[in-house]
């Protein structure tokens, strides 16, 4: 299997420390230390998230933008200038072309109804591939239906990777619409977006990308990658549930038509017609969800301090030597060996069902996470009933792939 080797490793990362910063990592499950390896599904929350969500309940909670006293205005300043460190950290040109969602899911939806809307005809065709996250496929199921539209699907080969010489045939002037992972949470890869996205650009369409797995791994640039979208949930990112982020070019935003109706989205309304707001309020109906917002936004400043360049190189070696380790288990097989990857390894031990593996390690303390991962399409591809998947983050260590080792060995003994 095959790893990332563009990242120079580091020399000066205290991952030691960096987990003194998690509370919950020093929790025992089953009397035994917690060996935390399902970040891919929701990664922990420093102190400094939980302790910014604590502060707005305790010491200025309110309402936002519409408030003229004191609480009301330090809320909207906290929320704004979250806002803002979004927009640095993605490196996107506008503040205004950040809005805030509920989570990935979400984000696709109001670019399925809104941009479906007002792009997408009859007879138009979208493209997406088949490593989708079910999230990135049934939306666009849903709008084709709706329209009379065409979904293309980009194929994989045994490697898990892109075959994009099929990509290069299905694009055509009547695609409206390119909408990819970034990642594959399911099988580590690391698909080529810039390119794929300036394709897509040639024949006129526009791409959404689904950062869901990437933004917490590598650093994200949407100018310099040319995205149309960018979608990702701020759980992933070590901050809190609920909350999540559509970027997208002003010119598109613009053009769509809001995705609901309520508060905040609206500039003037009378009981005949209601004009809409500017963005980002005019797709932001309703209070938001604003502790969620400024824990996003403290997730965001730990991880600068941290550096996501420094993660990166972290997390690479971490991997690597996970990949290393694993292989010498007899009878385990990786799904997916695509050259780029990070920070998943999805694997099956045998015959060994992967539900009755991870119901092991969970009685050794580590939690994984066993099923088809909301990626039934790859399964059927691979014609496997789901896998084994140990996700990483940049508090784990090289001891806990030692542990999730020892703990497939026991399973194999156990269940063989």
């Amino acid at each position: 299997m095959n790893t990332n080797t563009n990242i120079a490793p580091t020399a000066n990362f205290d991952v030691e420390k960096i987990r003194e910063d998690f509370p919950i990592l020093q929790t025992t499950v089953h009397g035994r230390p917690l060996v935390y390896l399902d970040n891919g599904a929701t990664a922990q929350k420093p102190l400094a998230v939980i302790n910014s969500m604590v502060e707005y309940y305790k010491g200025y909670n309110s309402n936002v933008h519409r408030g003229v006293h004191y609480l009301s205005q330090k809320a909207t300043d906290a929320h704004e200038a979250a806002r803002e460190g979004v927009r640095a950290f993605i490196n996107a040109e506008h503040t205004h072309e950040i809005i805030f969602t509920r989570g990935t899911t979400e984000s696709i939806n109001i670019v399925a109804h809104s941009f479906g809307k007002a792009f997408v005809n009859a007879g138009d065709e979208i493209i997406i591939t088949a490593m989708e996250h079910h999230s990135n496929i049934v939306p666009w199921q849903m709008l084709c239906e709706e329209r009379g539209a065409i979904l293309r699907v980009i194929p994989i080969n045994a490697n898990g990777e892109l075959i994009l010489e099929e990509y290069d045939k299905l694009l055509n002037e009547r695609t409206k619409l390119v909408a990819l992972v970034h990642v594959s949470n399911t099988l580590g890869t690391v698909n080529p977006v810039n390119d794929i996205i300036a394709k897509a650009h040639v024949v006129g369409a526009a791409v959404l990308i689904d950062g869901a797995q990437s933004i917490q791994h590598m650093a994200v640039d949407v100018q310099a990658m040319d995205a149309d979208f960018f979608v990702f949930s701020g759980h992933k990112l070590f901050g809190p549930t609920g909350i999540g982020v559509l970027y997208g070019k002003d010119k598109y935003l613009n053009a769509m038509p809001p995705y609901q109706g309520g508060g905040s989205m609206i500039k003037q309304v009378t009981l005949e017609k209601t004009t809409y707001n500017e963005l980002p309020f005019k797709f932001e109906a309703g209070t938001p969800h604003v502790e969620g917002i400024i824990g996003l936004g403290a997730a965001i400043d730990y991880i600068n301090a941290i550096g996501i360049d420094n993660i990166a190189a972290y997390e690479h070696e971490l991997v690597a030597y996970a990949v290393e380790q694993l292989s010498t288990i007899e009878g385990l097989r990786f799904i997916g060996n695509a050259k780029e990857r990070v920070s998943v390894l999805s694997f099956l031990a045998g015959d060994i069902h992967p539900y009755d593996i991870g119901v092991i390690l969970d009685k050794l303390g580590i939690a994984v996470r066993t099923g088809h991962h909301c990626c039934q399409p790859i399964m059927d591809i691979f014609s496997i009933p789901g896998t084994v998947r140990a996700s990483f983050a940049f508090y784990n260590t090289k001891a806990e792939v030692d542990a999730l080792v020892a703990g497939l060995l026991k399973a194999k003994q156990m269940l063989s």
